[in-house]
């Protein structure tokens, strides 16, 4: 029997068990492949359902420490382990995929986000810098990715723009595991909560979540994740409305299925930005998994996703009025609640599930090996 192909995964930015990367895919591979990740997060080596985490030490300083010596570290760790593909999940490891490419290896980028349209939405940086890094940066993308021998793109949409100047693209969609967050619950447990899980950033809605909350009759958030700064935290908790939050933190996976199973709906309502209105967001999916109705934003993708298949209202994101009616709707006729959940729900079983996209990434990978 011939030796399994060793393959590695690379981040400088993710945690160690992100959803995409370790849940999905390496888990996933580790079933036909010898699968290493690189991480860059303090917390030391390990070997987790089949996979070797290696650690390069945890992240020190800024943005810009990450991208030179975190970088430099990990691509150390990837010569040391002189693997037969190397698969990288950040594009501030372009650079190394590229002496990775001229050193013989097979090299895949995957690309989670628009990086250059991302960048346009940055609160952090000056319009004018803004602007020039995004410019910068959609040059080097179109110089560096068609070098390497395939880009994997988690939305249609990021696809089509690299298969525009790459020989070999793929997309992958970042659709949940099927039975992960589902949780048997009978809908009169549901208990006048709606649920918020993710990132906590002003460009992802919460100002105006928080405010709608606070404005329906008896209706409570459960808000899972962690603020992306000290300042939106203090700003957002300095609310009147956030009385009708429950401010839960950073949940493991076991603790936000639980949490779902008592929530009425699922709300992802991000602010229109460059890289939000094309985007797909993983946890629109998430809930339809949970079986949980959705109040998403109205951009043209998502309305076409919640529209058609039935499972969920759109509303003006930045709309407070519109986002409390929606919320208390939902919450005041649970019957149609569970009728638009349960549509959700079939559509994540029929198409929009992590087992589909499992086979699309076996099939590159065999591709590139054979």
């Amino acid at each position: 029997m011939s030796k399994p192909h060793r393959v590695v995964h690379l981040s400088s930015a993710h945690p160690r068990y992100d959803v995409r990367i370790y849940i999905k895919m390496c888990r996933s591979l580790a079933e036909e492949y010898n699968v290493s990740l690189i991480i860059a997060d303090g917390l030391g080596d390990e070997v987790k359902e089949n996979v070797s985490i290696l650690d390069v030490g945890a992240k020190d300083g800024g943005r810009l420490s990450r991208m030179t010596r975190t970088v430099k570290k990990v691509y150390k760790k990837a010569l040391e382990l002189d693997a037969d593909l190397y698969h990288l999940h950040d594009p501030e490891l372009l650079p190394i995929a590229i002496r990775l490419k001229r050193r013989g290896k097979l090299v895949i980028f995957d690309a989670h986000e628009d990086l250059p349209k991302q960048l346009l939405g940055k609160p952090y940086l000056h319009p004018l810098a803004r602007w020039f890094l995004s410019k910068i940066i959609d040059r080097y993308e179109k110089w560096a990715c068609p070098r390497l021998d395939a880009v994997i793109g988690a939305t249609p949409i990021i696809t089509a723009k690299f298969g525009c100047f790459c020989n070999l693209t793929a997309n992958i969609n970042n659709y949940p595991l099927l039975n992960e967050l589902s949780c048997v619950t009978d809908d009169q447990a549901k208990v006048g909560e709606v649920a918020y899980v993710g990132g906590i950033s002003e460009i992802r809605g919460i100002k105006p979540l928080v405010k709608a909350v606070g404005r329906t009759k008896g209706i409570r958030l459960n808000l899972v994740g962690s603020f992306g700064s000290k300042n939106l935290e203090d700003e957002v908790k300095s609310f009147q409305e956030f009385d009708a939050v429950n401010d839960l933190g950073f949940k493991s996976r076991e603790e936000v299925a639980e949490i779902l199973a008592r929530s009425r709906a699922g709300i992802v309502t991000f602010l229109a930005s460059p890289n939000h209105v094309d985007a797909q967001p993983n946890k629109m999916f998430e809930y339809m998994s949970a079986s949980l109705p959705i109040v998403t934003s109205n951009f043209p993708l998502w309305r076409e996703i919640v529209e058609g298949n039935d499972c969920g209202i759109c509303v003006d994101p930045e709309n407070v009025d519109e986002l409390s009616g929606a919320i208390q709707y939902l919450n005041d006729h649970p019957c149609e609640a569970e009728r638009l959940g349960e549509n959700g729900r079939r559509a994540v079983v029929e198409k929009y599930n992590w087992e589909q996209e499992e086979k699309k990434l076996f099939g590159l990978y065999q591709e590139l090996l054979s």
